[in-house]
């Protein structure tokens, strides 16, 4: 019995060591909208069990990025996942803003990430399939289109998070491809008026999401990010902002999601379920 009771007391001092074996899995997913299929990263923690769900994090890349993006920038994310019980979701914007572009058929990203791919994902991954375990997060482009995304489907996402994000467009006519997707700005003003997110926030209200947005104050997006964060406070809509020393790269965003993250994991865990919710167990 002494050996027994030894024995646990070994189990019991390691355990809190021990680590989960996060996947990685590499996906083409197809898109009946645009017609093709859209390269994905998803991260899961290891489930311990085949009743396990976990809340689920959509990370977007900025312009020039790819699915591989966040995983280079943060090469630490398997083990946030493995040690927070979350399932990362990143997939390829391409360079097309996340939008449902008007102009072209082949770019339709909103429909495919807040429809398509989420029921992909909730199909096919122990997710809690549920808006209050689900968040959207970018950088640069990926903030735009983070925002953009769940202001529009507040359904289907809980919490929204934006790093350095492009959040107004219009003071940008001639970057980044845009046009593609809007057609030229002194021909559709009204277009980009529209599809910029600063001039979005009626479609909100307060607490309708949880919303984190931050930039770096070298950034040459510093200034719209202050504006949208003073548009948000005329409107009464909750939200943290934050503002610290940093440029628009690569060292600011590994700092950066350290903080979103932070946000979007005790909003999951404040919507947290008991035990028996959807005849399963969340495991974060």
């Amino acid at each position: 019995m002494k050996r027994i009771k030894y024995l646990l007391v070994i189990l019991l001092t390691i355990l809190p060591d021990i680590t989960f074996a996060a996947r990685i899995d590499t996906l083409s997913i197809a898109s009946n909208k645009m017609r093709k299929e859209i390269r994905t990263i998803v991260i899961t923690p290891e489930a311990t069990d085949s009743c396990n769900r976990f809340p689920v994090i959509y990370l977007l890349h900025g312009h020039g990025g790819n699915e591989y993006s966040w995983l280079e920038i943060k090469p630490t994310l398997k083990q946030m996942c493995d040690k927070d019980r979350i399932i990362v979701v990143c997939p390829n914007g391409e360079n097309n803003w996340y939008w449902d572009s008007p102009k072209n058929k082949d770019s339709q990203f909103e429909t495919f990430i807040s429809k398509e791919l989420v029921n992909y994902i909730d199909s096919n991954y122990n997710t809690i399939k549920d808006r209050k375990f689900r968040a959207i997060m970018g950088l640069s482009m990926g903030g735009h289109g983070s925002l953009w995304i769940s202001m529009r489907n507040k359904d289907v996402f809980g919490a929204c998070g934006s790093t350095s994000g492009g959040v107004d467009i219009v003071s940008f006519p001639d970057k980044w491809d845009m046009e593609k997707q809007l057609g030229l700005y002194n021909d559709n003003k009204k277009t980009w008026y529209f599809h910029s997110v600063i001039n979005n926030i009626d479609k909100i209200q307060d607490k309708e999401l949880a919303i984190i947005i931050d930039c770096g104050t070298e950034d040459y997006f510093f200034d719209i990010n202050n504006k949208l964060h003073s548009i948000l406070l005329k409107k009464g809509i909750s939200h943290d902002y934050i503002c610290r020393e940093g440029k628009h790269n690569k060292t600011y965003w590994n700092n950066s999601i350290d903080y979103q993250w932070l946000f979007f994991k005790k909003f999951f865990t404040l919507n947290q379920f008991n035990v028996f919710s959807q005849k399963g167990k969340t495991d974060f």
